[in-house]
């Protein structure tokens, strides 16, 4: 029998850990990153905190973070041991790299009454295992304010891989979704309007017109939706007031579970604590990121002395201290490791804000919104040098505090129109006017979406049919049809 050699090129590609730390903490707001660094001390004894509890606003302003030179990414893997042999038992593992002890989660609105601190605490009481709760949780982190899950369970599944080095199968992640479905408010975790609703009336009283409801829902959605009413009802077979009943069972679930939570915006907004200040100084807007409960690291000097002392009689050392001497090396290359990211995260927020800064600067010193101009993530990608996932995490769950008031950073983007005269415009003013123009409107007669473009189109804004479509959508206003009155 003939032996045969095969060679086999591919390509790979794999987060460094310090890149995978320094993703972890680029999504966290400064509440957040204030906890983790909380955690990260008690966890690490060589990590050791150099803050002045009575630095001035003025030097808060201007203080860089004190960190002690890191080791390369080469150095912390390696160590200092030549060969396996002086490897000891307690091998070294990169920070977090292939755990699943700190996942990547947008919380949205900071406090104990927003929908992910509610979710968040009642999955804890599931009877699921770690490894599944933090899957959970990662879901929940993805969740839009009306308690939406529109990344798909692919994506999800490739995010969990590429920021936390998690493989889960994307049949994992369903079973997972179908737990947080069962949760509080009902509908929650759906991907569409029609799984909301079903979820929700699976949850009622089982009577006949609920039973009928979930019928119309799975099998006549989209008759239901165009008010199709005599179609359905010759289908089932229905009586008008067996039609009536169902539909009434329908109309009173909620399409936006997540807006249970929508009275207590305003209160949480004036609550958020701003990962950036900004002022205004004559014609000049100053910036700086608030780091007034964020404290500067570095390596405990009595950690790393005892270490250097370990070190230093290395030669013939018995097993126990090869082993202390290892957990030492570990510790103190995660500190420094943990000290690098941070310094990281803080320079891309750094950037991130000043490159949005710069090409808003009109918003920031008057507060008019028609001043903003068309700015998307890859524009702010362009300006910086990062690559356009970075900045949508650092846009993600962030706020600015400005004279003005406190907005989070998603509100600075919008996508370019133009008008018939070449001009630049942002889609933030083009919704503003669609919005006034169909709130003026006639309710017998209501705009269809062709004569709400003609509109547009007439006062000059350059925009197609199923672009106004879009807009309509994305500010929740029906049909035409559908905002019909007698």
């Amino acid at each position: 029998m003939a032996l045969r050699q095969h060679q086999k090129i591919g390509q790979s590609f794999r987060l460094s850990p310090l890149q995978m730390q320094m993703i972890r903490l680029l999504e966290l707001n400064s509440i957040e990153l204030e906890e983790r660094i909380k955690k990260e001390m008690e966890e690490n004894p060589a990590l050791d905190e150099k803050f002045d509890k009575d630095e001035s606003d003025e030097a808060l302003k201007n203080r860089d973070d004190e960190f002690e030179e890191p080791l390369s990414e080469e150095e912390l893997i390696k160590g200092d041991y030549s060969s396996e042999e002086d490897m000891p038992d307690y091998r070294y593992s990169a920070p977090s790299s292939s755990s699943y002890a700190q996942p990547s989660i947008d919380f949205g609105l900071t406090g104990d009454s927003s929908l992910h601190q509610s979710l968040l605490d009642q999955i804890k009481l599931r009877k699921i295992d770690e490894y599944e709760k933090n899957i959970a949780e990662y879901i929940i982190g993805n969740l839009d304010e009306n308690g939406y899950l529109e990344n798909s369970l692919q994506s999800i599944s490739d995010d969990l891989i590429f920021q936390l080095n998690i493989d889960v199968s994307v049949d994992k992640i369903e079973e997972v979704l179908a737990e947080i479905q069962d949760l509080e408010p009902a509908g929650v975790g759906a991907r569409n309007l029609q799984e909301c609703l079903l979820l929700q009336i699976k949850k009622r009283k089982q009577t006949p017109s609920t039973l009928l409801a979930k019928v119309i829902l799975e099998d006549y959605f989209e008759e239901f939706t165009k008010k199709h009413y005599e179609k359905i009802k010759q289908q089932l077979n229905l009586s008008r007031n067996e039609l009536r009943d169902a539909v009434d069972s329908i109309v009173s679930l909620n399409p936006k579970p997540g807006n249970i939570w929508s009275d207590s915006i305003e209160m949480a907004m004036a609550n958020i604590t701003p990962d950036f200040v900004v002022q205004v100084e004559g014609e000049e807007v100053i910036m700086w990121l608030n780091n007034r409960n964020i404290p500067s690291l570095t390596v405990n000097r009595g950690f790393s002395e005892m270490m250097r002392g370990y070190e230093k009689n290395k030669r013939g050392m018995s097993t126990d201290n090869k082993q202390a001497l290892y957990f030492m090396k570990h510790k103190v290359n995660s500190a420094r490791w943990f000290i690098d990211a941070i310094k990281q995260r803080q320079n891309t927020l750094r950037e991130t804000m000043q490159a949005i800064i710069d090409m808003q600067t009109d918003f920031f010193i008057t507060g008019d919104e028609a001043t903003l101009r068309p700015m998307v993530l890859k524009d702010v990608a362009e300006k910086t040098g990062y690559d356009i996932s970075t900045i949508s995490r650092v846009s993600n769950s962030k706020y600015v505090e400005t004279e003005h008031g406190v907005y989070p950073l998603k509100f600075f983007f919008s996508e370019a129109m133009q008008t018939d005269d070449g001009e630049d415009i942002s889609s933030r003013e083009v919704k503003m006017i669609m919005k006034e123009k169909i709130e003026q409107e006639d309710p017998s007669k209501p705009l269809t979406d062709e004569q709400t473009t003609k509109l547009l189109n007439d006062r000059g804004y350059i925009i197609a049919r199923r672009t106004v479509a879009k807009y309509r959508e994305q500010l929740g206003i029906p049909v035409a049809r559908l905002r019909k009155k007698l």
